[in-house]
């Protein structure tokens, strides 16, 4: 009988004495169990941020924008830092543009204009317009001076201003714009072919197809 009870005293001893190390291992398996859902929040930090958007939607985009000069005046980097008539002045797309805004006598305007928006054609974009049609117009300041004037918005705008939107230009006529993403479209006709392209006092929208007044 002693022995027995002497057994009996001893397991209950080695529960007692065990109980605390089992209670902890629950805890700690607990413990276990949180992690994962940390991990996930850790994770979500690469996720990408409005400032990282912002970030990315300030860069120029467009096909056209391979064939800007990688370095120079006529670089992102260079026009950037002229104004504008300046700056479509060191980009060889623009020549034509550029013979005409002299022609109109525009330079100093746009150069010292400040917060505007330029949609440029390039020199193809001038090369749709019959040749007899263009020295006509190239000849008379007037008409080229409510053309070109009539590609110049009075405000800096940025590409998601360009998805639905209406202008008023200096010309006094409005350009309505619309697209996405990288695919913009001016008055329904002319592609932003570069798109966001800064310069000192500007933002230049590159475009295939001269605008006209309505």
């Amino acid at each position: 009988m002693n022995t027995l009870k002497i057994r009996r005293t001893a397991i209950a001893v080695a529960a007692a004495a065990l109980l605390p190390f089992t209670l902890a291992a629950c805890s700690d398996s607990g413990d276990t169990k949180a992690a994962p859902p940390a991990a996930g929040d850790q994770a979500k930090t690469g996720e990408s941020t409005p400032a990282d958007d912002a970030m990315t939607g300030d860069q120029p985009f467009g096909a056209a924008c391979a064939g800007v000069p990688k370095e120079g005046a006529g670089s992102f980097d260079g026009m950037a830092k002229d104004p504008v008539a300046t700056a479509a002045s060191n980009n060889p797309a623009l020549s034509t543009l550029v013979a005409a805004v002299k022609q109109a006598g525009l330079v100093d305007t746009l150069n010292n204009a400040k917060d505007i928006t330029v949609f440029a054609p390039t020199n193809d974009a001038f090369a749709k317009i019959p040749k007899a049609d263009l020295d006509k117009v190239l000849a008379d300041k007037e008409q080229l001076t409510k053309i070109l004037t009539y590609h110049v918005v009075g405000q800096k705008l940025t590409p998601k201003q360009l998805g639905n939107g209406s202008f008023e230009t200096l010309q006094k006529g409005m350009v309505n714009t619309s697209g996405s993403g990288e695919a913009y479209k001016v008055n329904d006709t002319s592609n932003v072919v570069c798109g966001n392209v800064k310069t000192a006092n500007a933002n230049v929208y590159i475009v295939d197809t001269v605008l006209m007044p309505k």
